[in-house]
């Protein structure tokens, strides 16, 4: 064991002692643990430490479980109690059928150890421990436990219905009548219940009635017993869709909520099976979460803010009527798994305050927690003052709590300086856990109305002074600074504010405007009227001028953007590799003229001939024509958050009807949240739209921001990183609505992806994690998707700095190549391949870095013909997209070899991402390159060689994406189309220029033939950072 391992460990012990609550500093502790050897007693410690804190799965319980049962006297009462006791901690954090039916196990065969054909006298310590009542009890307590588990329950309850049948059996005549009734009764009421082997359950009983039961009574008891179970196999029946489709998912969370969803909109919910379906989606949740899963946390803090609030109300209906019991139970439950939600900790506190005054109540008060208590627990952990979204709802719940004290008059004389405190502490932890703070100043605009209702006017007022420092550019900030002086009549010093901040850069001026107009209407004079409306007037036009200088600027832009784009297709866009295409073979590897007569075709062209050619295609880029403008996704488009579960598409078009034209409006359900986006024709619509913020639908507040403001683009990751870590790391900040990859089937080495969230707060709070350095020498760059720098964040030019290099001697070396091109830039990376001896195959990739661009690259073009190691070497700018045109090495045509190592991946879902599906097979299988074609939802994946193609061709187990099973056979290529004879042949490397595209000409004016039908369709243009992001709305 090194040293070093030892540090690492004794770390993550100090990091635990400072914060105690952090789950994944425990999980980090014991993974450590459980990687040393020789560690077996500090495992042993790392895993009894973790449930002192925090709830945890059986991952952890069963081992502990394990090791009690082996290390306390079970013939003492004292010993069982001590087991029964730690099994009922384990039973109570999540629902675990393991544990349970563990538990059932243990006490059947303790009785039966005691009570069996061959019993071992009980000791007297025991008591009436483990006599046939106190098992009996024992079982049924935890079997109700697990059985609302739809599909497992009945592991459970049939372990118990067997151990009943055998005390039955071995009990004497006289003395069965009750054992007779409670297996009667246990039968009936499990099969009102809805299970999964209601057949089995109805046979038993039938079994039951046959052996114990007089003949006689036999039919009119299965009468009775059909028409109780009809109830619970409809209900079985009308659940069972649901649980297929959670069962294909993988039990995916996503899955676990929609379920829930569709279980709370039933016209008569049926409370049992919410209650359980609550329980098994928080613990697939906590498994989840500590298997790293990202955004885990997330969900299981949802799941448990839909439980508490299900505890009261499903449509109107309490959940339970056993008083607050079994709430309280729940909350504690909650605060425990998820210490680090402020909405958990809020609602704990206001059921609280709920129950401390009613009747009722069971808890001695002296046992219970204050509200107080509870307040100061919850920051304790130490996670919730890193995040504004869990300090606000904590601190309104304990603001709300000592102002309703105030009300009623049960608060101590301190009561006010109390709530004062807490509001004020609130709004410094906000400050200090962002630099954005909170937007919608939540707790200023509380404390405000405190001090207005007490009467503290000057206070309201430093209120807004200090805010107004803090949110220069908040419109939110200076309306509510306006309305508070006009509350107190201290209208010219309103009217000096709006005077003041009219012409600011304001998120949202027309608000101020319209409140100073409003303003003036009611308070001004005719004179201070004009004043108001001329000023505004100017405002605006100013406003307007700018903007429309801002939509010219875009508008040049993406006219130049579409006019290299099409610059670059005519001269250097290359098809897709014919491997991965059917019916490409041909058209891979030559120019095809398309317009050119048949007869012309195979003839051998002269050099003037391509000369004239060349001209051509010269001049085509000079005079082509730009193309019409592509959508403007980036500036067309807007982001609506916070949406009523039930709106719809016709409500989001009637509010930004009055805006402009409406392109495509696209509603997303997230586990916790409704967003939409919403794209206009014109990106002048957009700046009316954003009015539109803080509007109201289905009497729900919204939120309006642009979409490409909530978007981090990301950069400079580890190269191990994928799209799991990315929403562990930036998932902390708020809910993700998603993560967007670029493809690697044109370039293997692209490092960069879009986080989008649901709010521009918490893109803002990503912003911290700029400049982190993840590992060694990586420097994590973060920046919000600003079209307005697509240039800087695009990697549309690392073709252009990266040249090729053929003609190579089989002994040339890296180090050879970097001497060379060194007088010519400052190298990124020397690619060379080379067989299995180490020796070069006669070929290399040099890319140069980012500062310069191209003009390295462009420069290096001069060592064209330079002598290296005897061999004369060719050097053209590198053409991802054909690199794949050399030969096998299995001795087969480069287009047959890329065939037999590809496999075709059918039953895609929707709108996949080849970078995320790329990432998911990776884990699997080795993978080359990957295509997706949409329209088929299948795609082409191109494995590093035969063997790793057969990984997943041959997996026994089914590989699942998104939900959905996919289904894997071997490529075939379709030999239904003839290629046209080639005669023409390619420009060799060697000559100093850039390769020439592959029929990208011919091929984008052509109509072809019937026989090229394919080959003009196929070339699908490889898609750029900056088509990535317009394609997905960034």
């Amino acid at each position: 064991m090194s040293n070093e391992s030892l540090n690492a460990f004794a770390d993550s012990l100090a990091k635990i002692e400072q914060n105690p609550y952090d789950v994944n500093l425990h999980i980090e502790h014991i993974r450590l643990a459980q990687s040393l050897d020789g560690m077996e007693a500090e495992l042993q410690s790392a895993l009894e430490m973790v449930p002192e804190f925090l709830a945890v799965g059986e991952e952890v319980w069963l081992p502990l479980i394990e090791a009690k049962e082996a290390a306390v006297n079970l013939s003492t009462k004292e010993g069982v109690e001590e087991l029964v006791r730690l099994y009922e901690r384990a039973e109570n954090d999540y629902l675990s059928i393991p544990i349970l039916l563990k538990h059932v196990q243990f006490l059947i065969n303790k009785h039966t150890e005691y009570h069996g054909e061959e019993p071992t006298p009980i000791p007297e310590e025991l008591g009436n421990v483990f006599s046939t009542e106190w098992t009996r009890l024992a079982i049924e307590r935890v079997v109700e436990k697990g059985i609302g588990h739809l599909m497992k329950s009945h592991l459970l309850w049939d372990a118990r219905r067997d151990w009943e049948v055998e005390r039955l059996q071995s009990t004497p005549a006289p003395e069965r009548q009750d054992l007779f009734d409670g297996i009667q009764v246990m039968h009936l009421k499990r099969l009102e219940q809805p299970h999964l082997n209601s057949d089995e359950t109805s046979q038993s009983y039938s079994s039951f009635t046959t052996n114990y039961r007089p003949p006689g009574d036999y039919e009119n008891l299965m009468v009775a017993a059909s028409k109780i179970r009809s109830r619970g196999t409809k209900a079985f029946e009308r659940r069972e869709r649901n649980e297929a489709t959670l069962k294909e998912s993988g039990y995916a969370l996503e899955s676990y909520a929609q379920y829930i969803a569709s279980e709370r909109r039933m016209r008569y919910p049926d409370l049992f099976v919410i209650k359980f379906l609550f329980e098994r989606a928080i613990a697939e949740a906590a498994k989840r979460r500590w298997g790293g899963e990202a955004n885990a946390e997330e969900v299981l803090r949802i799941f448990w803010v839909g439980y508490m609030d299900s505890l009261t109300y499903v449509s109107g209906q309490r959940m339970f009527d056993a008083g607050h019991e079994v709430e309280l139970a729940t909350y504690r439950r909650a605060v425990r798994s998820v210490p680090g939600s402020g909405e958990v900790w809020a609602r704990y506190i206001r059921f609280l305050e709920q129950v401390s005054s009613s009747d009722g109540d069971d808890e001695p008060m002296e046992e219970r927690e204050t509200v107080a208590d509870i307040y100061s627990r919850a920051f304790a952990t130490n996670l919730l003052q890193s995040d504004v979204e869990q300090i606000v709802p904590i601190v309104l719940a304990r603001a709300g709590y000592e102002k309703r004290k105030i009300g009623a008059g049960t608060a101590d004389e301190d009561g006010l300086a109390t709530l004062i405190g807490v509001l004020e502490s609130g709004i410094e932890m906000v400050h200090q856990a962002s630099k954005a703070g909170d937007a919608k100043l939540r707790l200023e605009r509380y404390i405000a109305e405190i001090y207005q209702e007490a009467e503290l006017v000057d206070n309201v007022f430093v209120v807004w002074q200090d805010s107004s420092k803090k949110y220069r550019s908040s419109y939110l900030v200076w309306t509510s600074f306006t309305d508070a002086l006009i509350k107190n009549a201290r209208y010219d010093d309103a009217r000096s504010i709006f005077n003041e901040v009219h012409t600011k850069q304001i998120d949202w001026p027309e608000a101020i405007w319209e409140a100073w107009i409003s303003f003036e209407h009611l308070h001004g004079s005719v004179e201070q009227i004009q004043t108001c409306l001329d000023k505004v007037e100017k405002a605006q036009t100013q406003l307007n001028l700018k903007r429309a200088k801002d939509a010219e600027k875009a508008a040049y832009q993406a006219m130049q953007m579409a006019a290299e784009v099409q610059a670059n297709v005519l001269v250097t866009e290359a098809p897709i590799s014919s491997a991965l295409v059917p019916g490409l073979e041909a058209s891979m590897d030559v120019d095809i003229n398309l317009q050119a007569p048949a007869s012309e075709r195979g003839k051998k062209r002269s050099i003037g001939d391509e000369l004239s050619t060349t001209e051509t295609h010269k001049r085509a880029r000079v005079d082509q024509k730009p193309p019409p403008l592509k959508r403007d996704r980036e500036n067309t488009t807007i982001f609506v958050a916070d949406l009523p579960g039930s709106a719809t598409e016709d409500d989001l078009e009637s509010l930004f009807k009055d805006c402009g034209k409406i392109r495509e409006v696209k509603i997303t359900h997230l586990p916790n949240t409704v967003v939409a986006t919403v794209e206009f024709f014109d990106r002048d619509d957009i700046p009316v739209a954003l009015t539109k913020d803080k509007k109201r639908i289905r009497d729900q507040e919204i939120s309006v921001h642009m979409a490409w403001k909530s978007t981090l683009y990301v950069t400079n990751f580890p190269e191990s990183s994928d799209d799991t870590f990315m929403r562990n790391l930036f998932g902390k900040y708020g809910t993700i609505f998603e993560t967007r990859w670029p493809s690697k089937k044109f370039k293997s080495t692209r490092r960069f992806c879009y986080v989008q969230f649901t709010s521009t707060d918490s893109a803002q709070r990503a912003l911290e994690l700029h400049g982190r350095e993840l590992e060694p020498k990586v420097t994590l760059n973060v920046y919000v998707s600003d079209p307005e720098r697509r240039k800087e964040r695009t990697d549309r030019d690392a073709n252009e700095r990266e040249v090729y290099v053929a003609g190579l001697s089989k002994f040339t070396t890296k180090e050879d190549l970097e001497k060379v091109f060194t007088t010519y830039g400052k190298l990124k990376e020397v690619r060379m391949a080379t067989d299995e001896a180490g020796h070069s195959k006669g070929y290399a990739f040099v890319e140069f870095e980012e500062g310069r661009l191209q003009q390295d690259a462009q420069a290096a073009l001069a060592a064209n013909n330079h002598e290296l190691k005897k061999r004369r070497i060719a050097v053209t700018l590198a053409d991802p997209r054909v690199r794949s045109k050399h030969h096998s090495e299995l001795g087969l045509s480069r287009q047959a070899e890329t065939r037999v190592r590809s496999v075709r991946i059918r039953k895609l879902p929707p709108d996949t991402q080849e970078g995320l599906l790329q990432q998911m097979l990776e884990k699997i299988a080795r993978v080359k390159r990957v295509e997706v074609f949409m329209d088929k939802c299948e795609a082409v994946v191109e494995l590093e060689n035969t063997v790793e193609a057969g990984k997943l061709v041959l997996r026994s187990e089914p590989i699942t994406f998104n939900g959905h099973n996919l289904e894997v056979t071997e490529e075939t290529i379709s030999r239904k189309t003839a290629a046209p004879p080639m005669g023409a042949s390619r420009p060799r490397a060697g000559l100093g220029h850039t390769r020439a595209a592959i029929g990208a000409g011919s091929v984008s004016n052509a109509s072809a033939p019937n026989d090229v039908s394919a080959a003009s369709k196929a070339p699908q243009q490889g898609k750029g950072q900056d088509d990535f992001r317009k394609m997905l709305g960034a």
